[in-house]
């Protein structure tokens, strides 16, 4: 027997899909026989996301505006999923913000408020609204987070940042508990430093990035596609006896 990672006939939720991790997922998704819903916060970053890889796969994907940290947004974003692909079998949780860069003391309030509410409460309305439509179909499905190697070890000057991520992670455990009897898999993605918008500020500093490349020992910052493999494991068949896992993909760095 042989593990089954074809996505054919599986319509996937992906958050943060405008650009880096999240668009490479959708294009992964898609590669692998999925249906779908790539969100962000604005539509006009989406848009040539959907044009892109609808010109290879016509009709294989939709853009839907949604910010992660609304809950009525999100549940927007599922039911519109659902009006158009009919089902919602995964959903990876992408999207993330971090408005604070410096000693976790110093961080404010409104800081504190908004990393949790995208990072945190953001993860849990989908996870929720997903979870609720798999258990209405009652076929099982994957909820995928993509959480960060600053979850399982403080990032420098990233504190309110690696608070998140930690409990993404543990927010993670809790559900592969509760959804296991519903043949839901819950699962987490720790990556390390990817060449993304979002990180942009450490790669491209000449300096951080020569550290980084220094103490990491595959020797190098990876694009965005570095996480596809592992997302599109546990978005597959393949991953249906596995839950409640973090997957650090680093090159090593956290070992370091």
């Amino acid at each position: 027997m042989t593990a089954d990672v074809n996505l054919q006939d599986k319509v996937a939720i992906v958050t943060g899909a405008s650009r880096g991790i999240g668009a490479a997922i959708a294009h992964a998704f898609v590669a692998a026989g999925a249906q779908v819903v790539i969100s962000s916060r604005k539509m006009a970053n989406l848009q040539p996301v959907e044009a892109e890889i609808n010109a290879a796969f016509p009709g294989r994907v939709l853009a839907v505006q949604a910010h992660a940290g609304r809950g009525e947004e999100t549940q927007n974003l599922v039911e519109q999923t659902v009006q158009h692909f009919g089902r919602v079998d995964i959903a990876v949780n992408n999207a993330a913000t971090n408005p604070h860069f410096g000693p976790l003391l110093a961080a404010s309030p409104e800081q504190w408020d908004k990393i949790l509410a995208v990072n945190v409460k953001g993860y849990f309305w989908l996870c929720q609204a997903a979870a609720q439509q798999m258990q209405k179909q009652g076929t099982g499905g994957k909820l995928i987070n993509i959480a960060s190697i600053a979850g399982l070890k403080p990032g420098a000057m990233m504190g309110v940042y690696s608070v998140s991520k930690a409990a993404v992670i543990m927010m993670t455990r809790v559900l592969a508990v509760e959804l296991g009897g519903d043949n839901i898999q819950v699962n987490a993605v720790a990556p390390g430093f990817i060449k993304t918008r979002f990180s942009a500020a450490l790669w491209q500093n000449p300096a951080l990035a020569n550290e980084i490349i220094q103490r990491t020992p595959a020797g190098r910052i990876a694009e965005p596609d570095a996480i596809t493999g592992i997302v599109t494991y546990l978005a597959s068949p393949a991953s249906d006896f596995t839950t409640g896992e973090v997957f650090t993909v680093d090159g090593g760095y956290i070992l370091a």
